[in-house]
């Protein structure tokens, strides 16, 4: 947002009242009605902050829910995200427009209830590779395209976003290079079900794999316990032995394994000596070697951490006296405690 800055729209940590939420709105929309006068096609990343601790919510919506504070930021949301449609729909090109909604995790319970939500029956919260910190919903919308009131169960992830808009696009990806993503057209306008493993890493380590219904943890690891000492608990109340573990445990030898229909919760691990286990990982044990023989080690864009290449002096700062000199460029090592 050109010429706006986050410490200039306060949030009132005793009400819980910032606008930001509409001044996100408003931007979009001007934006929209930018790209349409000018006969434009445009690709529009929203991404608002006011489920995230700090919550907040305007004044319109302070109180409006029975939820607190996060029931008030929530409604604003989806208030704004139909406003947003609305916009569309007035504009005339709905009909010509795609719009996924989702998030980056599952809810962040060391700040909940009053500044997280909940996971449900899922275990744990952000920050871990259980259902809790990884699954989400998603919702697509595409009048005219995509038939209204269907669900959908297929097993994707936001890397899929990238394939799915290439295609949208007519484009095919890049060929130098491996996409891990998958085009989720055939899903979304075709209700097909595509029969894919989906792989939980927690920093470099591949955590657990997940097939269908079926879930193996090759490791758990709630968070250290330091971390928990201290109060921090990615897991609150949910203590299942062996699984939400403070130490990085591992089991690549024989992989836990949870059926995620019976058990949501990854409570109860399949016998090791039962048929099931075995029937099971003996199809999920070739997909993890393929994955890592196949695997092509990137480099993290955020390996290196240097205060120098912030954005010091964005486009507008002058208008408001606030652009900074950047400090002496000193690249190091960053340090990622998960």
């Amino acid at each position: 947002m050109i010429g706006r800055y986050y410490e200039d729209f306060k949030i009132d940590h005793k009400t819980g009242e910032a606008n930001l939420t509409q001044i996100y709105l408003q931007e979009a929309l001007d934006f929209i009605n930018a790209q349409q006068a000018s006969q434009q096609p445009f690709f529009l990343y929203w991404a608002i902050d006011a489920t995230h601790a700090p919550v907040y919510a305007s004044r319109e919506f302070l109180g409006t829910s029975q939820r607190g504070l996060y029931g008030d930021a929530v409604r604003e949301i989806d208030s704004s995200v139909g406003r947003i449609l609305n916009r569309l729909q007035k504009l005339g090109i709905s009909e010509n427009t795609f719009v996924f909604f989702t998030s980056d995790n599952g809810a962040a319970l060391i700040s909940a209830p009053k500044q997280g939500g909940s996971n449900g029956p899922f275990l744990c919260g952000k920050e871990t590779t259980f259902e809790g910190g990884m699954r989400e919903p998603a919702i697509a919308w595409w009048p005219g395209h995509i038939p209204p009131g269907q669900v959908n169960h297929q097993l994707a992830n936001v890397m899929d976003l990238f394939t799915t808009s290439l295609a949208l696009a007519g484009l095919q990806p890049p060929s130098d290079r491996q996409i891990d993503g998958i085009d989720l057209l055939p899903v979304i306008l075709q209700g097909k079900l595509i029969d894919r493993p989906i792989f939980y890493y927690r920093g470099n380590e591949m955590m657990a794999v997940r097939i269908g219904l079926y879930k193996a943890h090759y490791w758990t690891w709630s968070n250290s316990w330091e971390q928990f000492s201290q109060g921090i608990d990615f897991c609150p109340g949910q203590n299942v032995s062996r699984v939400t573990t403070h130490t990085q445990e591992e089991h690549t030898k024989l992989p836990l394994l949870f059926h995620l229909g019976r058990d949501p919760g990854e409570k109860y691990p399949i016998s090791f000596s039962s048929n099931e286990y075995q029937t099971v990982m003996e199809r999920i044990s070739p997909v993890v070697q393929q994955h890592k023989e196949t695997l092509l080690p990137g480099q993290p864009q955020l390996n290196v951490c240097d205060r120098a290449v912030m954005n010091w002096a964005p486009p507008g700062c002058e208008k408001l006296g606030k652009c900074l000199e950047p400090p002496r460029s000193d690249p190091k090592k960053c340090f990622w405690p998960h």
